[in-house]
């Protein structure tokens, strides 16, 4: 007799990672080159001799720090093991069988997914022509049904932001108890325009339903220990803790994220040759003849449409890993110039084909 297992669970695929080839160049997951800093090395060895103790739970030292960096009472942030499962956690809280998780598509893929784990309906609001989130659009979306709506800023996979004056005006429209998520899991590496600034943890301040995401994943180079925040209402962070798995901010997590707040100049300006690369790649692209909306992550987009399948295999025969999105393009993080230069020299020679 086979196990039961919920039978709806038959038609949610599972989340399918960037591929590892060896030898091959992976530019599909979005990560830093750089390993941690010897500061933040040494935090991790430290931490490393007492594992055989269970993590704070509560990571108290964490959250304090985090506090303290951006000026919030400690009882508006939640920690996670890394921002992708408090994104789960959110619709955790915020649904039941037959809520609407409202989103732009294509965004996150990690949104659909969890959305039907949960038994909530997943509702997805198409980009704009130039693969911003539709703001007006999602917010004539909105139903009674509507409990979440994420905004992924800047958009994974896309690399684009939406504009400060469209997030405001939709913030007013959406209703005070659908909570908004805004993801910024790249937000170190935006650069923004006079007409993209805004300050997310004010924004957080005059709307107690949104919920600001961020992660050590990224800029901060911790992918491999898998630790993220919430900046949130008490209510939200409250909630959110009531269904956080116990000890899954693991002691190393903690210690290297206490220890890369510390570096912070440092690690970050790391990020300042990644967005000049990211200028180089793109303007490269282009005038090879793709279409590469102006991104502000550590990737960029290429609209490839049916072309993308095989677009993404010749360059993983070309020794290249990206990400493609059947039927849509690819996504190609952008790391050192070395790297970016395989990509971009494969690219420019099946151009010029």
């Amino acid at each position: 007799m086979t196990p039961h297992i919920r039978p709806d669970l038959a038609d949610v695929p599972a989340y399918v990672p960037g591929k590892n080839v060896p030898g091959a160049l992976k530019l599909a997951s979005n990560e830093t080159t750089d390993g941690p800093l010897p500061g933040v090395a040494a935090a991790i060895a430290e931490a490393a001799a007492g594992v055989n103790r269970y993590p704070d739970n509560g990571a108290v030292e964490l959250t304090s720090e985090l506090a303290k960096h951006l000026d919030v009472a400690p009882e508006n942030i939640q920690t996670g093991c890394g921002s992708v499962t408090l994104c789960q956690n959110l619709i955790t809280i915020a649904t039941r069988p037959g809520d609407e998780v409202l989103f732009a598509w294509r965004s996150f893929e990690t949104y659909p997914l969890a959305t039907r784990v949960a038994g909530a309906t997943p509702v997805q609001v198409p980009l704009t022509e130039g693969r911003v989130h539709d703001l007006p659009a999602m917010a004539d979306a909105i139903t009674d049904r509507t409990r979440l709506i994420f905004i992924c800023n800047p958009n994974n996979p896309t690399g684009t932001v939406v504009d400060s004056a469209a997030l405001h005006d939709f913030m007013a429209r959406v209703p005070s108890n659908v909570i908004v998520a805004l993801d910024e899991a790249y937000y170190e590496y935006v650069r923004p325009t006079e007409a993209q600034r805004y300050d997310a943890v004010e924004l957080h301040r005059r709307y107690k339903n949104l919920v600001v995401l961020r992660t050590f994943s990224k800029a901060y180079g911790l992918a491999g220990l898998r630790v993220g925040y919430a900046i949130a209402d008490p209510a939200v962070t409250n909630a959110l803790l009531k269904v956080h798995v116990p000890f899954s901010v693991n002691s190393l997590a903690q210690s290297a994220a206490i220890a890369s707040l510390h570096a912070k100049d440092e690690l970050l300006a790391r990020t300042d040759s990644v967005v000049a690369e990211r200028e180089r790649v793109t303007s490269e692209l282009r005038e090879a003849g793709y279409n590469v909306p102006a991104s502000q992550a550590n990737f960029v987009w290429i609209d490839l449409a049916d072309d993308t399948t095989r677009f993404a295999q010749e360059a993983m025969d070309a020794g290249v890993i990206i990400r493609p999105f059947a039927g849509e393009g690819v996504r190609v993080t952008v790391t050192h110039a070395a790297e970016n230069d395989r990509f971009v020299a494969f690219a420019r020679d099946r151009a010029s084909r």
